[in-house]
């Protein structure tokens, strides 16, 4: 199993959602309204230290947890309706999950 997250543009998670409805065996998402801020190319001038330290800017944080045969075709469809080319688009990242586990079935005991 396989974990993605996604920081993305808020007005591109109904794009997104609307791709994974048609991608059969699905297995759902989690989807956090969050701020925040990234490197920047340049450099930026800041009145202060708290405006700098303040000026956050809205994202969707999207976690999906996936069998690795679903990886490939998860991450292209993110890429896909998250990508514009422009500085702010977002971040995508995989990790290994070591243990699964639904919570509406009882536990495997060995």
């Amino acid at each position: 199993m396989k974990e993605i997250k996604a920081i993305i543009q808020p007005k591109r998670l109904e794009r997104i959602r609307d791709a994974f409805r048609t991608l059969p065996g699905f297995p759902g998402m989690s989807v956090s309204r969050i701020q925040g801020c990234s490197e920047h190319l340049g450099v930026e001038q800041h009145q202060n230290l708290r405006a700098e330290l303040t000026e956050f800017s809205d994202k969707v944080r999207l976690e999906i947890v996936a069998p690795e045969e679903m990886l490939p075709e998860i991450v292209r469809l993110i890429h896909k309706h998250a990508y514009t080319g422009q500085t702010g688009d977002g971040v995508l990242w995989v990790t290994e999950v070591g243990e699964f586990h639904r919570l509406c079935k009882p536990l495997e005991r060995s």
